[in-house]
């Protein structure tokens, strides 16, 4: 055999074989079955949150498979994140008749429960997550998350706040376990702790996907420890974010007072009345505003009609007291304390004595 006909030879096998191959490639591709492709395009629809998109693969999936348990739990949670969750349960009961006691589905049956404000049995399906995973040997933040926010729910705070540990512990950038553990620690009135749980949390968020939350907790903590300057820093970022929230520019407007920054309170209380001229709050604040400014004379325009809205109002009678005191009405400043005293305002007292008596 000459070397031309080896060669020909050569490359006659090397075809052959390399056919052989890809034909065994395409078994291997067409050896998936139908089922399992759907679910497989459903499950990349729901990674990229198309939600409604992923529910009609998933049904066709189930068409082929009836008993096709994990494609129940897709199904579910594609509700679950569409917020119909009566829908959902119904999904993971199938689920769970299909795989009695599994991890995946009693976790994902508790937090659709929890979604729903039924807690009880959101706790229910929780703890027999947590049993199971101690039974698999799984770590899962996502269940410690959410048995978090049933204790904070429940005010067990240090069980919540263990929760939280355990969730970031298993996931060191776990965002929403490092907000809610500094938002239990303001609750607790720990502030300066959850001034620090909150700036590692903000710290670590990513650029694209803040949690503005994280930046109205740690203005209300910062208020708190009398950092006026932080508060309205962080009030900000969370007004600029999410404008038009009449809470937020209120507590803004506080903190500009307190800075003695009363010319922008006054701006910032005058957007909020505009949002609702209802609100003694923000009349309260405005007045307090302009007497820093010694407008005496619309001071009490406004303290007036704050408490014309809320007649037992105990801070507006305590303000319009400090007016009336600062334009020599000594007579009416402590008529207005006597009534704050009556209505419970713990200052009022002290002002009595201090300038009554």
């Amino acid at each position: 055999m000459g070397i031309n006909d080896f060669k020909r030879l050569l490359l006659c096998l090397t075809s052959i074989f390399c056919a052989g191959m890809f034909a065994q490639e395409i078994q291997k591709v067409d050896s998936v079955p139908d089922h399992q492709k759907l679910f497989v395009k459903a499950a990349k629809f729901i990674d990229s949150s198309k939600y409604k998109e992923a529910i009609p693969l998933l049904k066709k999936s189930l068409k082929l498979k009836p008993d096709y348990w994990e494609a129940f739990n897709k199904m579910g949670f594609a509700k679950m994140k569409l917020k119909d969750y009566k829908e959902a349960e119904k999904d993971f009961e199938k689920a769970e008749f299909f795989m009695p006691m599994n991890f995946e589905t009693s976790k994902l049956r508790g937090i659709n429960f929890y979604l729903a404000e039924n807690f009880k049995q959101s706790k229910v399906y929780l703890d027999t997550a947590v049993s199971i995973a101690r039974v698999d040997k799984i770590e899962d933040a996502e269940t410690s998350y959410y048995r978090a926010l049933l204790m904070f729910k429940g005010k067990s705070y240090k069980s919540a706040l263990a929760e939280c540990d355990a969730a970031v512990e298993i996931q060191p950038k776990y965002i929403e376990a490092m907000v809610l553990r500094g938002e239990i620690r303001f609750t607790m009135k720990d502030y300066n702790y959850a001034i620090r749980e909150l700036s590692t949390a903000i710290k670590a968020m990513p650029a694209e996907k803040p949690d503005y939350n994280a930046y109205k907790l740690r203005a209300k903590s910062k208020f708190e420890v009398k950092d006026f300057k932080g508060a309205v820093t962080d009030w900000n970022v969370y007004i600029d974010a999410i404008p038009g929230e009449e809470d937020a520019i209120i507590a803004r407007a506080a903190a500009k007072i307190n800075m003695n920054d009363n010319t922008g309170a006054i701006v910032d209380l005058d957007e909020a009345i505009k949002m609702n001229k209802k609100n003694p709050v923000s009349y309260c604040y405005r007045g307090v505003a302009k007497g820093g400014n010694k407008s005496y004379t619309e001071a009490m325009k406004d303290l007036d009609y704050a408490i014309k809205l809320k007649f037992d109002y105990g801070a507006a009678y305590v303000n319009r007291a400090s007016i009336k005191m600062a334009s020599k009405d000594k007579r009416g400043a402590c008529e207005d304390l006597e009534k704050a005293d009556s209505l419970g305002d713990e200052l009022a007292i002290q002002l009595i004595q201090q300038y009554c008596k």
